[in-house]
């Protein structure tokens, strides 16, 4: 795939952008806390660089089927560098720096959605596009792993106003190597289209509800994650663990993703991406046995290896989506995937306190995933057995709805 001069051009200008995106986060953290003394509000400034993606998800990925989607990535790229170069001005005021992150993360969202229906362009083959949506999972994840592991101490060791420089610089080298080798193309959708035309025709069509409930699986299978400190303390161990257990799934998650695109032909992907939903959620209710450390890092990271069926979900549900709408189709999986993760998180972490136990509320949300799963997974099974000479992810496009 890194022999496409586009794609190796969207590709490391992601990847780069990633690791600064990561940078600022604990960057705005640390920043906010160190002149506020507020644990709250150190929370609710990292709250806010998703908020802003959820808002500007459903409605403004839209632009990335009105405008060309080089030119809306490039002048984005441009604009978030101006806002984050804002933001590493020393002594900005915290209330400008909640206004700057709000609006970074609006204009982040046309151009992921630019991005990610411009990347379907560029691979017509299936298998080729597939593996290319798996090198983005590998890196994407890989670089969040090395920010939760290194990001901290290079913020405190660069300062926060320089950690947010750098990332304002890496929207720079974004822009610059897209508007250099990516190909510009006619804009996709027209402006006579209805603003919501993509929800109506993916909300519209059973093969892609079922889609999206695979993808928004996730928000029971990311409890986990919010629990860590309580779990941490049910099995015994120090806040030190706290860190293993973060990182076990996004290390499943890797390590599931180069399996399935290395051993696992598109088509069987295809097929098989619902029961691998149902074992990402069976896996969590191991969790009943109350395990030790090292039998909860194995279960977190086999549900990741699991979870990696989301890559192809992805890729499936960008192919059925017609190209004139795909930027639109793009901000609901997206915004819904990130949405079920925060209500998934809130409520994991209700139980837990009402029931007072971490492993128990991670069993019971794997119980819960399976409940929902199963069901998911016999019927794309049952859509897929109408035509399976069609099993194929461009060629979905023919099946019936």
């Amino acid at each position: 795939m890194l022999a496409v001069t586009e794609f190796r051009a969207l590709w490391f200008a992601e990847a780069q952008s990633v690791l600064g995106d990561q940078l600022a986060k604990v960057a705005l953290t640390i920043l906010v806390y160190d002149r506020t003394g507020s644990a709250l509000l150190a929370a609710l400034m990292y709250a806010l660089t998703f908020l802003s993606a959820l808002v500007g998800g459903l409605g403004l990925s839209q632009l990335a089927d009105r405008f060309p989607r080089r030119g809306l990535m490039v002048v984005s790229a441009l604009v978030q560098a101006a806002l984050v170069g804002l933001m590493a001005i020393p002594g900005m005021p915290i209330a400008v720096l909640c206004v700057l992150v709000l609006a970074v993360g609006l204009v982040q969202s046309p151009s992921a959605a630019a991005q990610n229906a411009m990347t379907r362009e560029i691979f017509t083959d299936d298998e080729l596009y597939l593996r290319s949506q798996d090198l983005r999972g590998i890196s994407t994840n890989t670089i969040m792993l090395l920010g939760l592991a290194g990001g901290g101490l290079l913020v405190v060791g660069i300062g926060a106003s320089l950690a947010l420089a750098v990332n304002a610089v890496t929207f720079v080298v974004s822009a610059a190597l897209i508007a250099r080798f990516v190909k510009e193309r006619k804009i996709a959708g027209g402006r006579e289209d209805g603003w919501f035309g993509a929800a109506r025709w993916v909300f519209g069509r059973s093969r892609m509800r079922v889609l999206l409930t695979l993808s928004w699986l996730v928000g029971l299978v990311v409890i986990p994650e919010g629990l860590v400190a309580p779990l941490a303390g049910e099995l015994g161990e120090s806040d030190a663990a706290v860190g293993w257990l973060l990182a076990a799934d996004p290390l499943g998650f890797v390590v599931g993703v180069y399996l399935l695109s290395r051993f696992v032909a598109a088509q069987h992907r295809v097929r098989v991406m619902g029961l691998l939903a149902a074992g990402a959620s069976a896996t969590l209710i191991a969790f009943v046995l109350r395990p030790n450390l090292v039998f909860a890092l194995a279960l977190l990271a086999i549900a990741g290896m699991f979870g990696a069926y989301q890559i192809t979900v992805s890729a499936t549900f960008n192919s059925l989506v017609p190209n004139d709408i795909r930027g639109g189709a793009f901000g609901i999986i997206r915004t819904g995937l990130r949405v079920s993760q925060g209500i998934g998180v809130a409520i994991g972490g209700a139980v837990a306190q009402g029931i007072g136990s971490a492993t128990n509320t991670i069993a019971l949300a794997g119980v819960v995933g399976v409940l929902i799963a199963v069901p998911a997974a016999v019927a794309w099974a049952r859509l897929n057995r109408a035509e399976p000479e069609t099993a194929g992810l461009t060629r979905l496009n023919t099946l019936p709805s």
